[in-house]
């Protein structure tokens, strides 16, 4: 047990001395006499636990103790209150500031040995406990982003486009949405909602996506469907990750006119994901090769998003998206050099 620091902080000697010569010979033992005194230890010398006494002049055990738990690096580290006081009122600020126990003086060996040991204990468990809850999520991560490539790719089976195309489109909306203010959080759900928007072609005949003929207007009606199939797929999950992906899927081929489908939505009735999905989808598939096809560059991409703000495109993410021009061509670069 040596190899575990114990920080006593009090500013009665005697009672540093006692405390001392009970843990010694069991624990690392540092000492501060005051509260900044500790502040600046444990800032220096990170402790596994604190014995803290309330009543010291300047800043008390209660100040110390609000200060560490108020910090990130140091909210877990167990404190054990000293006091000579025993009332229900003292004790009750002592938890609601975020002590794990109380030692009243007198202080006794026995006593004083057992609560230390058992919150080192219960410290080094939750520590566990917590690495363990980091790695699990981390598993179910991997897990979540496993399944949304499987299913983005289930909506490109019977086509031509490619998985990079799905993660660089992804990029693009990531960019673009963070660019027009999204918190963070929104950006990333964005960016694995983003390639499950062809989730619905799922549903529509190999002959229809793979004709090399024009469609004709029944066959163009049944390719419309894919959005109105990805929604129905997608919506059946109360995740938000994949309300949204339903969100994305249903409307990325509304235009702001108006003559897009399935329902022909104007303007801000188009929710704006949909509408910064549309716009990487279509700059997207300018600028890459096609079997049918040669890719544009980016100049003549960028140029036709920007003669397709008002008709098929929000004016104002056309405004913003040809802003960040140096970050668009950054992410083509680096899934260039993959594909």
């Amino acid at each position: 047990m040596k190899d575990k620091r114990v920080l006593i902080v009090d500013d009665v000697p005697s009672n540093i001395d006692l405390l001392k010569s009970i843990l010694a010979e069991h624990y690392q033992v540092q000492v501060a006499k005051s509260g900044q005194a500790a502040l600046d230890i444990i800032n220096r010398c990170m402790p596994d636990i604190v014995l803290l006494d309330i009543m010291m002049p300047g800043m008390n055990g209660f100040d110390v103790c609000k200060v560490l738990k108020a910090e990130a690096k140091t909210a877990d580290i167990p404190v054990i209150f000293l006091t000579a006081i025993t009332d229900a009122h003292h004790e009750q600020e002592g938890f609601n500031v975020g002590c794990v126990d109380f030692i009243t003086k007198p202080i006794t060996p026995l006593t004083t040995l057992s609560r230390v040991a058992t919150h080192l204990k219960l410290a080094e468990n939750n520590k566990r406990n917590k690495q363990t809850i980091v790695d699990r999520t981390k598993q179910l991560d991997n897990a979540l982003q496993s399944a949304i490539e499987m299913l983005g790719e289930v909506g490109q089976l019977n086509d031509t486009d490619t998985g990079v195309h799905m993660w660089r489109m992804a990029d693009y909306c990531a960019i673009l949405a963070r660019a027009i203010g999204w918190q963070e959080e929104q950006v990333e759900l964005l960016k694995l909602a983003a390639p499950l928007h062809d989730t619905g072609k799922v549903g529509i005949p190999h002959s229809i996506l793979k004709s090399p003929n024009k469609l004709s207007d029944e066959e163009w009606e049944i390719m419309r469907q894919h959005t109105v199939i990805g929604h129905q797929i997608l919506i059946k999950s109360d995740a938000p990750l994949f309300k949204l992906a339903a969100e994305v899927a249903l409307g990325h081929h509304e235009r702001w006119d108006g003559t897009g489908y399935p329902f022909g939505l104007t303007g801000q009735e188009i929710p704006q994901s949909a509408r910064i999905v549309a716009l990487a989808d279509v700059f997207d598939a300018l600028t890459m090769t096609r079997s049918y096809k040669p890719s544009w560059t980016v100049e003549e991409a960028l140029e036709h998003i920007k003669k397709a703000a008002h008709s098929h495109f929000d004016p104002e993410l056309v405004d913003c998206f040809l802003s960040i021009e140096s970050e668009i061509r950054g992410v083509k670069a680096k899934w260039d050099a993959v594909d």
